[in-house]
This record gives C-alpha cells, structure tokens and sequence, in this order.
C-alpha cells in the first residue's frame, strides 16, 4: 500500500468515526427539565466554594461538601498540618440550613464528594488528605479510611487523563519507608511515588493484593495493598454493605473492604485496556452488584461483578465525571459528561437504561441557569428530581425532569 493510499484510508475512516459520532448525538432524544439554582440557603456570611458533592438522606435531607473555608498550614512537632479548606453542610428537603457538621476536621482539605449509604451515613472523600471518612446519622466520625500523608505536594499534579493510547510501562519499586503504588500522588506516569508512608520497607508497588487484580508489581496505577489512596474520587456500597472506593486520580483502581473497614481486595491499573483506567471519576452499584466505573480518560464506562471481573464498557457517554443509579425495581443510570478541562466547551448529562441505552439527554455547558460547568456528583434518589453539584459554576441546582408526552 502506497503512503497516498494510506493516507486517504486513515482519513475515510476518520470521517466515517466522526459521521458515525454524529448521527449517535442527532438520535439522543432532548429531555425537558426545570431547573431550580437557588434551593440552598445559606446563613449570613457562610458561602459555598466549588461544590464538590451533593447527596440526599432517606429523610430527604441534603449534604453538600463544598470547598470553601479557611485552609492553613500550621507547624505540629516536627512537621506542617494542613487543614481547613473544604466544609460539610447538612439543610432539609426544602433548602434551610441545618447545621455544619465535622468543623475542623482533620481530614477534611479538599472536597471531592460526599455519599449517603442505606443507613443514612454520611461518607465523605476527600482528595488532598487521601481520605473516606464516615459519619454517622448523628455527626460523629465512625470510621476513617486510609491516612493523611505526612507530606502534601503543593502544587498538585494536573487532573486531566492522560492521552489515550500512551504506552505505559512498570515504574521502579519503591525505595524503603517510601509509599507503595507507582503513579500514585506527585508520580509521573510510569515513575515510583514520591517518598512517604508505605508498607514494610521495601515493599513492591502496586499488585492490587489480597487476591486482588491489580496487576503485576509496579503497574503504575495500581496501588499499595490496603487503605492507602492516592487522592481517592469516589465511595459505593454494595447489597452486603461492602465498602468501594474509586482510588482515581493518583492511583487507578477500585479498592473493596468489608462493612467494617477491613480490606479485601482492589483491581485496576493506569492504562487504556479493559480492566484499565485513565483517570477512575465516579463509581456506582445497581442491585444486582454490578460495579459501574466511570472511567473519564479513556472516555467509558467499565461495568465489573464485585470480585472485579470486567464485564462490559458503555462508550456512548463522552468523558464521565459523575454517576448515579437511582433505587428502586426499574433503575436508571445518570451520567455527567464534561468534554474539556474547564467544561465550558462541551456538558450534559445523560440518562441511560442498565443495558448502556442512551434514554436521552439534558443539559449543555456554560454558567447560565440549566447549564453545566464541571458536574462532579448527581443524587438521583428520585428518578424525575435530581441534584446536581458544579465545580466551575459554584452551586447545587435541583432539576426536575419532565416526562415526555
């Protein structure tokens, strides 16, 4: 084949990829929704910062973890603490505030989502102190996933994925006391973990463990055997109250524990393939205990059993950065798509059947009323009403959708 022909082949078919993209958007039923941006009330002089998670109680009662606050670095013995910097408040179904629960809480630096299990406890995940952090119904911290890291890199690495299809190659083992998990927080891909807390010195990176599937020793990606996250995104729970984290940012897997915190098993690693992840975003589990990842880099969702074994991806949702599958006998999965960094180019959300049927979409980017910038987290516990948290856009709009006639 002449370097003409092949030229003319690479562009047929990018045209017929693009055609094929297009017709897939022009199919996507538009669902009409309204739009309440103004549920939350705050009181004099407390504000919300970059709304991270949003989440609902049976009750109907609304958490929101934002970052927003006072965050400081203050000198403890022989090293600096960080804290302040992200905040969680609790308002009822109608919008009036509640109470600020976890003030000054040790862990709690940088927002990144917050969850309400079956037993209306509060989980919250924090990316900067690497932390999942439990509260119960009343406030009180009742269990506490992975530890601060002595040292916090500032400035962080950026968040965006990788590109797609980069050769990814084992990184070194960590040296001894270093922290276990090539690729994990202030690594370059392909390269060990900056020193800090880890396993036994000398420990290999990464391997998943505990009969996990993380992959071979060194994987970037794949972290070190326990509760040590790498700047974690998300928390599900499984019909059996299994605990699973989407270690998604430094790391790139999913981390399972049992009800009371001890560990199992995790599987993933930094890469392109199934069973891989660019970037691990959202995670959420439907009823009958299949595991939905949203896999933002590599722009998919991976849907695995809860031992991990992959089972299928769902491509036709952009780039996902949120999840939520509602209760009840007919579930539906909500996706949030932000298609650039800023999410001011490209956003919807989209609503979908188990099996990966787009059932329509909503939404578009920018900072108007019924536009998206950045959507980290949906609550979707009723299937028409839905909260939704914004990055970019500083707010919680609740949407109601309308059925089509």
């Amino acid at each position: 084949m002449t370097n003409l022909m092949r030229a003319f082949r690479v562009i047929v078919t990018g045209a017929v990829v693009a055609l094929g993209g297009a017709m897939l958007t022009a199919q996507v039923s538009e669902i009409a929704f309204d739009s309440n941006p103004d549920l939350l009330k705050f009181p004099d002089n407390v504000y919300m910062g970059e709304a991270a998670g949003v989440a609902t109680n049976s009750r109907g009662d609304i958490y929101l973890y934002t970052r927003t606050g006072n965050p400081t670095i203050s000198l403890g013995t022989s090293r600096a603490i960080a804290h302040g910097g992200s905040r969680l408040f609790q308002f009822d179904r109608t919008g009036k505030f509640i109470r600020e629960i976890g003030q000054g809480a040790y862990g709690m630096l940088q927002a990144q989502q917050v969850r309400v299990d079956s037993k209306d406890n509060v989980w919250i995940v924090d990316q900067m102190s690497t932390q999942v952090i439990k509260f119960d119904p009343t406030g009180r911290v009742s269990m506490v996933l992975s530890r601060k890291p002595e040292v916090i890199r500032v400035p962080t690495l950026p968040l965006t994925p990788t590109p797609a299809g980069m050769p990814v190659q084992p990184g070194p083992p960590p040296a001894a006391g270093e922290r276990g998990g090539a690729g994990g927080r202030g690594a370059e891909p392909g390269r060990g973990a900056e020193p800090g807390r880890g396993g036994p010195p000398g420990a290999p990176a990464g391997g998943g463990g505990g009969g996990g599937r993380g992959g071979p020793p060194g994987l970037p990606g794949a972290g070190a055997e326990g509760e040590s996250f790498q700047r974690p995104t998300d928390v599900a729970w499984d019909a059996q109250g299994n605990i699973y984290v989407a270690d998604g940012y430094g790391n790139a897997r999913v981390a399972k524990y049992e009800p009371n915190g001890r560990y199992i098993k995790s599987w993933g690693s930094r890469g392109s393939e199934n069973g891989q992840f660019n970037i691990v975003h959202g995670i959420a589990i439907d009823t009958q205990g299949n595991v939905y990842v949203g896999d933002e880099g590599n722009k998919r969702i991976q849907v695995f059993d809860t031992d991990g074994t992959f089972k299928k991806a769902i491509t036709n949702v952009g780039s996902p950065t949120a999840l939520c599958i509602t209760p009840g006998a007919r579930q539906v999965l909500y996706v949030a798509h932000s298609g650039d960094p800023d999410g001011m180019d490209d956003a919807a959300i989209y609503k979908m059947d188990l099996n990966g049927t787009v059932l329509g979409k909503f939404g578009k980017a920018g900072k108007e009323v019924k536009q998206f910038g950045l959507v980290n987290s949906i609550d979707c516990r009723s299937e028409n009403d839905l909260l939704v948290a914004e990055l970019a856009n500083w707010r919680v709009q609740k949407l109601t959708l309308k059925p089509a006639k």
